[in-house]
């Protein structure tokens, strides 16, 4: 069990790109097909995890790991999805800092951009539940609500981070 929470999050971390809420997708779905936790349970642990600070999928991987074998299994899983990234990163600064001004590798990383926000907006609409008609009601609408304005607020205004937060919030207290 250690072993394959090493190995499934290795292979995840080694393959992705972009940051914590781009493999959510992929983390539920290893961990679904692997029988670790529910949908439920996985949504509860990525909630849990974006409330504590550090990156996302670190922490998620984390709980995951820990609801699925203990303390070994944190570790594990924490490991595996850290370690890829520290590598890549080693060999890569190694060959790329030579060519940090070329124009050819300036765009490849530019037309990643795109990608990255895709997957961040997938991330967003599956795990807001968005994806599933018919499960529209006003709990949606004030949540929709809720996004457009954190957004404006942000945008507009300049808002903090943490100040945003604490207003979606009370937004939602208030709301939901």
């Amino acid at each position: 069990m250690i072993w394959d929470l090493f190995l499934t999050f290795f292979k995840i971390g080694f393959i992705s790109f972009g940051g914590g809420y781009t493999v959510i997708p992929m983390i539920q779905n290893k961990v679904v097909l692997h029988d670790w936790m529910t949908i439920a349970g996985f949504q509860k642990a990525v909630s849990l995890a974006g409330m504590a600070p550090g990156p996302i999928a670190t922490n998620a991987v984390t709980l995951i790991g820990y609801d699925t074998a203990g303390i070994l299994g944190a570790v594990a899983a924490c490991a595996g999805i850290v370690l890829p990234s520290l590598i890549v990163v080693i060999v890569l600064s190694a060959f790329f800092f030579p060519l940090q001004h070329n124009k050819t590798i300036k765009s490849v990383f530019y037309g990643l951009r795109p990608v990255i926000t895709g997957l961040i907006a997938y991330a967003a609409i599956h795990f807001g539940g968005f994806d599933k008609p018919g499960h529209y009601n006003t709990m949606t609408l004030f949540t929709l609500l809720i996004c457009a304005g954190c957004l404006w607020l942000l945008v507009k205004y300049k808002w903090h981070p943490l100040t945003v937060i604490a207003a979606a919030g009370v937004a939602g207290i208030v709301f939901l």
